[in-house]
């Protein structure tokens, strides 16, 4: 693969705040692909997280379907070209009606539901006629379905986020986890966790981002300390996967040795090591909280945690399945409009 290309680079600058020459040798030191770049210069302390700048934000909509008694739900992305069109009142009930033939004809994926057969007609001649009809391209891009003991989804007001969510309970609580469910698929649309759990995360994933989110916060406290302001925590992990019990009881001693030389009496020490572990917990977990829907602050009460909200709940309650929809995400922009991405779904 080439390396740094005029192009590359102004991506590079774009996704990560990086410098023309650092985003140049990363670029070079990783045969020019992005994704191992950004990570490069991360870990470098040189640029922080970003998106993929090849990500657009299509048209169209995203559809969400439960049904009466919440143990099956259906999403689906139907993009248009234009927003315009997105907004009409004929794209809006062919959303609907996309994702209710899936729904009652238990169709779990987009490749499934293009090879279906809807109110009598292959499904690629009946969209062709919506197609003639509303004066766009449309493709059917994404779907995808859940059952479990209870389901619940949400689809924000502007139609472009979707998320559902499955859960396993005691029979007694099914009422109130489909509330809770329909609470926690509003937060997962603002707050964008990747996986359910810390313990879902890939080690070798976790590993990278412990390095580079030590090398941001080293960055970070280089200008802090320029500016004389107190300087942030530099964790050992990012992640409760790695707080293994020999982790944490190094963590304990350290305390110990901390209180020890600040002559604290020991008979004390166990009112306040809880508290120091807790916040050693909490330091040392910062990827969980980006990413995993459970440790993320919850965000209808930010004093606790997803997990915790759950449990208040009902003790019974378990997500066993999140699945979200972001309009528009993993489309690539780089040599073609979305225009043009639509036409060659379309096979033309």
């Amino acid at each position: 693969m080439a390396g740094a290309t005029p192009k590359l680079i102004k991506q590079l600058r774009e996704m990560t705040g990086a410098g023309m020459l650092d985003c140049k040798n990363a670029l070079n030191e990783c045969e020019g692909d992005l994704d191992k770049s950004v990570q490069h210069l991360r870990e470098a302390g040189l640029g922080k997280a970003a998106k993929k700048a090849g990500n657009v934000a299509a048209e169209g909509l995203i559809s969400v379907l439960i049904n009466e008694d919440n143990t099956k739900g259906t999403i689906l992305e139907l993009n248009s070209q234009t927003d315009f069109v997105a907004k009409n009142e004929n794209f809006i009930a062919l959303t609907k009606e996309i994702t209710a033939h899936a729904q009652e004809n238990d169709i779990k994926d987009a490749e499934t539901l293009a090879s279906s057969t809807i109110n009598g007609q292959e499904f690629s001649t009946f969209l062709n006629e919506k197609i003639a009809t509303i004066g766009e391209n449309l493709v059917a891009r994404k779907l995808a379905a859940v059952e479990g003991a209870v389901v619940n989804g949400y689809v924000h007001a502007t139609g472009k986020v979707g998320v559902l969510l499955a859960a396993t309970c005691d029979d007694a609580a099914k009422e109130k986890t489909a509330t809770l469910l329909r609470n926690i698929a509003m937060h997962a649309s603002a707050m964008k966790p990747t996986v359910i759990s810390y313990t879902d995360l890939d080690s070798e994933f976790v590993e990278a981002e412990n390095r580079a989110i030590k090398a941001e916060i080293e960055a970070e406290n280089d200008e802090l300390k320029r500016l004389g302001k107190p300087l942030k925590n530099i964790p050992d992990f990012v992640s409760k996967s790695q707080l293994t019990d020999e982790a944490l009881a190094n963590a304990k001693a350290k305390f110990e040795a901390e209180l020890k030389e600040q002559g604290k009496p020991e008979k004390i020490w166990d009112k306040i090591i809880p508290g120091k572990i807790e916040r050693y917990i909490q330091d040392n977990t910062q990827l969980d909280g980006r990413l995993a829907l459970l440790s993320q602050a919850y965000v209808m009460d930010d004093k606790k945690t997803v997990e915790q909200a759950i449990a208040e709940v009902d003790s019974s309650i378990k997500i066993v399945e999140y699945i979200r929809f972001e309009l528009g995400e993993g489309i690539e922009v780089e040599e073609e409009d979305f225009a043009a991405e639509v036409a060659k779904q379309m096979g033309k």
